[in-house]
């Protein structure tokens, strides 16, 4: 393979930075701008050891170190070196100018990583468990990316394609010697092994809701009349002041966005324009909104004036009733009034129930006794691949001693590939590139 190299940090000034270089002569490349401090040739260097040295740049020289990882122990499967620099912005450029001239091209977005899944170091499911760690912005969304870097979904995803595997063989046994028939206890075995791979797929489909959640934040909308104070108390929520907070019902027009953690998972919050009837033009672009807001949700929280409880909410609430949904009365330093549809009351004014209201919200939605630990399935793909390769295994199953033994294997083979287009053992060049498309350049 040719030679690519990149800037694997990121692009900011700092301590150090990474530049790799990864192909079949990577050291070729080394040898024409390293220096060793030592009397150690770059062509002799041991792997996985780090040197001393000057770096050769595009008109200047640092000083940094170099080491290289022999193939197939490196990140790629692939003869790799290292260059460590000083990190400022002007350096790193420069040095990568030079591995260029020296003989290597830019690698392009995902290009080391979709190698490594190219030499079998890793499956497509633990490249995107990779870039899900790399792009998280919570402590949840670490965890369900490193779930599946660590191919924990892959192994799982094996042990059920060996089971189907041996559930094919039994079919296949069965149609080369069709005078001895489907016997009573092959029969048996192949129900058994169907439901037991069918099972396995229900639970894991189960853990999505809460495995996207953990990954993507929980979005909650947030709902009401206008002048209700859903400002107030995204602000309260967010612990600044986010939105702009006033008495004229309408302020809210546009959708105003913020985020927490709670227990280590992002919550992303929408304040919503007040859902009403409006003749302002802009206001109703805000309205028409809200309701998108509503729709897409995975929580609303709906936010009343308890000073002021009138048809107009009662509406709302028919709309939405059926939806997630935390009901929540707000200014309760000016009127004591109740509602029996009331799930807490609040003041944003004067903070009193927010942490109540934050941790109502994360009950509702993750729920109490989850191990954030614990294994979840996270990505939309993988879901769709496991509702296929479940529909076509339970047309399997319902087709035992039904149907002619050749179309009972070709469901159980559509049911290993849509299985296997999840750790990459049958998935299309089309998603393959659609993956490492999201990577940065470095990675």
């Amino acid at each position: 393979m040719e030679n690519i190299a990149a800037i694997s940090t990121g692009a900011v000034a700092s301590g150090v930075a990474v530049i790799r270089i990864s192909g079949d002569t990577p050291l070729s490349v080394a040898e024409k701008m390293f220096k060793p401090v030592g009397k150690i040739k770059v062509c002799d260097f041991e792997p996985n050891k780090m040197y001393a040295g000057e770096i050769s740049a595009d008109g200047f020289t640092d000083f940094g170190m170099c080491v290289y990882f022999k193939a197939p122990k490196s990140f790629t499967g692939e003869d790799t070196v290292e260059f460590h620099c000083h990190g400022g912005l002007a350096i790193t450029r420069g040095i990568l100018s030079k591995i260029l001239e020296s003989g290597a091209r830019l690698a392009e977005n995902g290009e080391f990583t979709k190698r490594a899944f190219v030499n079998g170091k890793l499956s497509l499911a633990s490249a995107e468990g990779l870039i899900d760690m790399i792009n998280s912005r919570s402590v949840s969304g670490v965890k369900a990316g490193y779930y599946l870097y660590r191919e924990k979904l892959t192994n799982e995803i094996n042990a059920l394609q060996d089971v189907l595997t041996d559930v094919l063989s039994q079919i296949d046994v069965n149609m080369d010697f069709p005078e001895e028939g489907l016997e009573t206890e092959a029969t048996k075995e192949v129900k058994e092994n169907l439901t037991l791979v069918i099972n396995k797929i229900s639970a894991l489909l189960d853990s999505y809701r809460t495995g996207r959640a953990l990954k993507d934040g929980v979005s909650v909308g947030i709902v009401g009349k206008p002048n209700t104070g859903k400002s107030s108390i995204l602000n309260a929520l967010l612990n600044y002041d986010k939105a702009i907070v006033s008495n004229v019902a309408g302020t809210t027009r546009d959708i105003v966005e913020g985020s927490i953690d709670i227990e280590g998972v992002r919550f992303n919050f929408s304040d919503t324009a007040g859902i009403r009837d409006s003749e302002d033009k802009i206001e109703a672009i805000g309205v028409d909104m809200s309701k998108k807001i509503v729709n897409e949700s995975d929580l609303l929280l709906f936010v009343m004036d308890s000073a002021d409880i009138t048809n107009e909410d009662d509406a709302i609430y028919q709309i939405i009733k059926d939806k997630n949904l935390i009901v929540a009365v707000n200014k309760t330093d000016i009127s004591d009034a109740k509602d029996n549809r009331a799930d807490i009351y609040i003041s944003a004014l004067k903070k009193e129930n927010v942490d109540k209201l934050r941790s109502l919200i994360y009950q509702k939605t993750v729920g109490d006794g989850i191990d954030l630990s614990g294994d979840f399935l996270c990505e939309e793909r993988h879901y769709q691949a496991l509702k296929v390769a479940k529909e076509k295994l339970v047309q399997a199953l319902s087709g035992v001693d039904v149907v002619s033994l050749d179309l009972l294997a070709i469901d159980v083979k559509d049911g290993w590939d849509a299985l296997g287009a999840i750790s990459g053992r049958t998935a299309t060049e089309e998603i393959i590139g659609n993956i490492f498309s999201k990577f940065c350049v470095g990675k």
